[in-house]
């Protein structure tokens, strides 16, 4: 038989449990809030958990990170889910617009944070690295045509759209291209042009391109803008970010160079560039000639290391 003064020191593991629900409401409120809670009748240690966690089932970042990994970073579906919900939105601004550009540009990305590309963090458990103009734009940039509007120096009757794009290549080579003697060691990453028919009443076909600077704010063709008093547009904004934009057409850098990488005349190109280091611009395109396309086989070779090929799924 027991001893009945025998102090009884099971382990807690063993003891019954006694669950129960409460509810929990604020004076003056008819809202309540659902919590569940866990008593072990021995120790008395109570554990709540909250229901309405954010963190949890399909809001918990690692399960949309995986999710998002398992459908190879589709963008339309990742824009979709970032409209549902506040959290969905703050999850995917803050993880998975990174995590997409770097899955889509590792080269592009490794080059803008200045970062070995085995070395990129990973977003999952924290937050991605801070970049201007956010991650969600440079997704943008990566996948999104942002069409063409009329503006001082390019004459169009009528605007162009903006599309997803199939699949697109941005080059460092050909983002020197686009930059004067002065600021050829600034990083710049740009897209070949998007190419749409020629609309009614135009001689050529257009030409839309974008791009994105690395460290712009300590670049020399920011400098060279702020020294030469360029004015920032009033009427036109980045398509990407929605910051405004100086036109390098109007400030005097745009280098020839920029014209032959584009195949394109002289006079019939501008682009512009915001204050977070965006850049997008239209051309009228030539058609090449079959010395031309000889011309550029070599060079397009010698870029393949620094370039990056973006497609959707």
């Amino acid at each position: 038989m027991a001893n009945p003064n025998q102090e009884r020191n099971p382990s807690t593991s063993s003891l019954p449990l006694i669950s129960s629900t409460s509810r929990s409401s604020s004076s003056g409120t008819s809202g309540s809030t659902s919590t569940s809670s866990t008593m072990h009748r021995a120790t008395g240690r109570i554990a709540v958990s909250n229901r309405n966690n954010p963190n949890t089932g399909i809001y918990n970042e690692q399960v949309l990170t995986l999710l998002f990994r398992f459908l190879n970073w589709d963008p339309q579906t990742l824009c979709s889910t970032a409209c549902t919900s506040r959290r969905h939105r703050a999850v995917a601004e803050r993880i998975l617009f990174y995590e997409l550009c770097v899955s889509r540009a590792p080269r592009l990305v490794s080059a803008i944070l200045a970062t070995p590309v085995n070395a990129l963090p990973h977003g999952i458990g924290g937050s991605a690295p801070r970049l201007p103009g956010g991650w969600p734009a440079l997704a943008k940039i990566l996948l999104y045509c942002c069409g063409c509007t009329p503006s001082l120096f390019f004459a169009l009757s009528n605007p162009m759209p903006g599309h997803f794009t199939a699949v697109t290549r941005f080059s460092k080579t050909s983002g020197k291209s686009f930059l004067i003697r002065r600021c050829s060691g600034d990083v710049l990453y740009v897209s070949d042009p998007c190419e749409h028919a020629s609309p009614p009443g135009e001689e050529h076909d257009l030409g839309v391109y974008r791009g994105v600077f690395g460290g712009f704010v300590r670049s020399r063709t920011r400098a060279c803008l702020i020294g030469r008093n360029a004015e920032l547009e009033v009427h036109i904004r980045c398509p990407y970010c929605g910051a405004r934009v100086w036109s390098m057409t109007a400030a005097g850098l745009v280098p020839r160079s920029a014209a032959t990488r584009l195949g394109s005349l002289e006079d019939g190109l501008e682009y512009f560039v915001c204050v977070n280091g965006h850049l997008h611009g239209s051309c009228w395109l030539t058609p090449l000639s079959s010395s031309n396309d000889d011309g550029n086989s070599e060079d397009d070779g010698s870029s393949e290391r620094q370039s990056d090929e973006i497609g959707t799924p």
